[in-house]
């Protein structure tokens, strides 16, 4: 079974379709739903999609209460990236966000897949881009 690292860029297709990317990010989703892939993130993807489609796209509570839902049945395996790590990438040029993720797939030794252009820049050999 492959695994990878996704990042918000990525997850947050799975709820707006009408991104740049969403096929691909579609394509990515039926295969962790058929269980083919295994997917790892940190814990902060879940807060990250409440708060882009909240403030982002303005859903209301009753969206956000399903969305929440959603992202509860999740199986993803969430991994908390050593904080030593995250400042490393923080000092690359990262937010701390995307330095979380990019943590995540150094620790683990999984690749990254990202729709971020200056993760992809900030740590090529860590990462996938959304294709």
């Amino acid at each position: 079974m492959r695994e990878r690292v996704l990042d918000a860029s990525v997850v947050l297709k799975w709820f707006a379709r009408a991104e740049p990317g969403a096929a691909a990010a579609a394509r990515i989703r039926a295969e962790f739903e058929a269980g083919d892939l295994t997917c790892m993130a940190a814990s902060l993807l879940f807060f990250e999609i409440l708060n882009v489609a909240g403030r982002g796209w303005g859903w209301d509570g009753v969206a956000l209460a399903e969305t929440a839902a959603a992202i509860d049945d999740l199986p993803f395996v969430i991994i908390e990236p050593p904080l030593a790590a995250i400042a490393t990438w923080v000092a690359a040029g990262l937010t701390a966000y995307d330095a979380a993720y990019v943590a995540v797939a150094e620790t683990t030794g999984t690749p990254l897949v990202t729709d971020d252009a200056t993760t992809l820049r900030a740590a090529p050999h860590l990462t996938e881009p959304l294709t």
